[in-house]
């Protein structure tokens, strides 16, 4: 290992003895637990969930749970000339002597990569050929709500919040471990765990158009597998102490959660969806485990997490509170994912007390029309109004996020991005308080992804000759001096539609594009669309199937045995009204009946 990790980039990934990293006696446990990040280090050590599940698992005796991340391409083929496996970060023992192999979901195009980990490993990519109890794999995480893709590759899947279920599942494996259990006992016992979803334990049949007839749950399966959710935030486990990096992470600083779900309801939004209902954090558990986590990790910036952080009830008060503790010790305080509607003087002000960054907001789309339709429940005036607080206030640092390929986007949707950005270096203009420092406006234009679980997952994808024929419209009319102008490469995103709405036959066209050598797939240097493309085809899988196809409402999807809270009647009402451009109003507002608060105890839905 020394000899390889001279010849790597950034060693740092692969040594561990972090500060925070938790070791523990082999002899004083019975069950070992890899909880797998499928991409780099960097990626993996700056995602909250995970620091959450690693010590909520090493907290609980008997556990072992260790950190495995996806080495980069250097370091796997180092790994292989050299016959070593991959292996926990913590103990350096292979990935094949752990009972229990986790992996998180974040992003579609991670999936290769969790083959390519297993194989790393030593274990068995397919789920028919662990026949043992051991090297049992399951997933969780955001792309756990349509599983089918990865069917043939997972033992099961934890849907909904984690720190809900890990428990009674380690629990009953445990006990499956010590009374001699087959694999398939076992897997019967855990689908009846609320919120576990055993692929194995559900025949799909089809049309003939290759449209899904029917999934038939066996061996007393659930027909629909509810997620399962954290109802009270305040109660629930938070670690007092992270692992400090060695090494440079994406987001190398403390974290707190001010709450979960989102009251918006963006049409186009997983995770506004997925992670309803809204549950909050008090304000004093807050500031008590924000003082926990920089104590025991000494960092020097702490960030306040959600899905919309200026939605937070008293975030007023939270700042305060917060900036009491972090100004007397040089710490700053980021607040991300703001919104243009909730930016205030008063924000401003807190947030620049200790840090003055670059502010984002996310427009989404060009016109009001378009904003209607997605029902991002913003207008323009927001934008501008925030804005001209952050340039009279000092800032000169602005970014705005957009998508293109939404659905029923005109060109003249197009054009108002440009005007958008036109009108923002103006009032930068007219409002800076220094204007020999310049400004820098960044717009950035991801290309839409219709997801499950959304009102949009009955919309066709933008083909990819649509998605470039637009880039290249966008680059013409983006000429506004001061305003750079940036794109996301439409052919990853073309990928992502396809396996985000795919079914289980698809598993054999993520195995094959695998052994061709697809891997890191979320990486430009790595990605080959071209070998995906005929990796399908090789399949007999047209990939327009699955991601350009208009869906009927009447469709059975692959995932529709996949509860997520929200009632599929009320996602096909909220598509009905995109058509008209017409706006619900958000949660704190007026409850739009979409099921969700029936998850927690005693909660009503208004249906």
């Amino acid at each position: 290992m020394e000899a390889i990790l001279s010849r790597v980039q950034k060693p740092a990934r692969y040594v561990g003895g972090e500060w925070g990293s938790v070791m523990k006696d082999k002899k004083e446990v019975d069950l070992r637990f890899a909880f797998c990040f499928p991409d780099t280090y960097e990626v993996a050590m700056s995602h909250l969930g995970s620091r959450i599940l690693y010590g909520l698992l090493n907290d609980q005796k008997g556990i072992w749970c260790e950190r495995v991340c996806a080495p980069w391409i250097d370091m796997e083929a180092e790994l292989r000339a050299a016959g070593i496996p991959l292996y926990g970060l913590e103990s350096g023992d292979p990935l094949c002597e752990f009972d229990i192999i986790a992996f998180t979901l974040q992003y579609e195009l991670s999936f290769t990569n969790i083959l390519n980990m297993l194989d790393l490993g030593g274990v068995p990519v397919l789920a028919k050929d662990r026949t043992e109890l051991k090297h049992l794999v399951a997933c969780g995480g955001p792309c756990a709500y349509n599983p089918e893709p990865l069917a043939d590759f997972v033992d099961l899947f934890m849907i909904g919040d984690g720190e809900e279920i890990m428990l009674e599942f380690t629990d009953l494996y445990r006990k499956a471990k010590r009374e001699g259990w087959s694999k398939q006992d076992f897997l019967i016992q855990a689908a009846q765990i609320e919120g576990m979803y055993v692929p194995s334990l559900y025949e799909v049949s089809y049309h003939d158009d290759g449209t899904i007839d029917r999934v038939t749950p066996t061996h007393g399966a659930p027909e629909m597998v509810q997620k399962r959710i954290v109802k009270d935030l305040d109660t629930m486990y938070y670690p007092e102490s992270f692992v400090v990096p060695s090494t440079d992470i994406v987001f190398d600083r403390a974290m707190v959660e001010l709450f979960r779900g989102c009251p918006r309801g963006c049409r186009f939004c997983q995770a506004g969806h997925t992670y309803r209902p809204l549950r909050t954090k008090s304000k004093e558990v807050l500031l008590r485990q924000a003082e926990a986590v920089l104590k025991n990790s000494g960092y020097e910036e702490i960030s306040l997490s959600s899905l919309s952080t200026s939605d937070y009830g008293d975030l007023s008060g939270l700042t305060e509170g917060m900036l009491d503790y972090c100004e007397p010790r040089h710490i700053s305080l980021s607040l991300p994912s703001l919104r243009a509607d909730s930016f205030s003087a008063e924000l401003m002000q807190r947030v620049q007390k200790t840090r003055k960054s670059g502010l984002t907001f996310a427009c989404e789309a060009g016109t009001q029309r378009l904003r209607d339709v997605i029902n991002k429940n913003i207008r323009e005036e927001d934008v501008l109004h925030a804005c001209e607080i952050a340039f009279q206030g000092g800032w000169n640092n602005v970014k705005l996020y957009f998508m293109i390929g939404l659905p029923t986007e005109t060109t003249e949707d197009l054009d108002g991005i440009a005007e958008i950005c036109k009108k923002v270096a103006y009032c930068w203009r007219v409002n800076t308080t220094n204007r020999a420092r310049g400004v820098k406006i960044t717009a950035s234009a991801s290309c839409f992804v219709p997801k499950p679980q959304t009102p949009f997952q009955w919309d066709a994808q933008d083909t990819l000759k649509q998605f470039r024929e637009k880039q290249a419209h966008m680059k013409v009319i983006m000429k506004t001096k001061n305003v750079t102008y940036n794109w996301h490469d439409a052919e990853t995103s073309v990928l992502e539609g396809v396996i985000a709405r795919g079914d289980r036959r698809q598993g054999k066209a993520i195995l094959l594009a695998w052994q061709r050598g697809c891997k890191m797939d979320g990486w430009d240097q790595c990605f080959d669309f071209e070998r995906w493309m005929q990796a399908f085809a090789d399949c007999g899988l047209d990939p327009d199937f699955y991601a350009s196809r208009p869906r009927p409402l009447d469709e059975v999807f692959p995932w529709d045995h996949i509860g997520c809270g929200t009632r599929k009647e009320h996602l096909k009402h909220e598509w009905e009204l995109s058509r008209e451009a017409a706006v619900t109003p958000d949660c704190m507002q007026k409850c739009a009946g979409c099921g969700a608060n029936a998850l927690l105890k005693g909660g009503k839905c208004c249906v």
